[in-house]
């Protein structure tokens, strides 16, 4: 499996908020629902736990005293979770980022200004949660051998 390239995830987050500016451009006042704020410690709690199984992970992989031998089909899963994750969350922090950049234009309203804040929040959320995810995939990788101890 290859690493991320965070160049891809900026081109998923850029197409899928142009194309969720542009849809809220034309059915903005069709839609009767509000963004849930939920979203934002959701996130935020994934980022949390991946964050911390990449510290966690890293140290037994580097085999610090005090940790055990981690299973390599368990840093396979969590390079697989790490590199799902950063995708959707680019994904779904394009989706706020265009929702937010909608509602910049019209925040002399009350509910167009609250899912502004809401949209923001969650696409910083959302940013956490691609970094956290970024760095568990960063943190699965094998440690390079030293140079005086390759077999020669």
């Amino acid at each position: 499996m290859r690493p991320t390239h965070p160049g891809h995830l900026v081109g998923i987050l850029v197409v899928l908020a142009l194309l969720t500016w542009a849809l809220l451009h034309r059915f903005y006042g069709d839609i009767g629902w509000l963004l849930p704020w939920t979203a934002i410690p959701t996130l935020l709690l994934l980022a949390i736990g991946e964050g911390y199984s990449g510290w966690i992970t890293k140290a037994r992989i580097a085999r610090k005293p005090g940790t055990k031998p981690v299973e390599p089909l368990a840093v396979a899963r969590l390079a697989a979770l790490a590199k799902a994750s950063a995708y959707a969350g680019a994904a779904f922090g394009g989706g706020f980022a265009g929702f937010a950049l909608h509602t910049v234009g019209i925040l002399d309203r009350e509910t167009p200004r609250s899912e502004f804040f809401i949209a923001t929040g969650s696409f910083a959320a959302c940013v956490v949660l691609v970094v956290a995810a970024l760095y568990l995939e960063h943190a699965c990788r094998v440690p390079k051998e030293p140079e005086d101890q390759k077999p020669k």
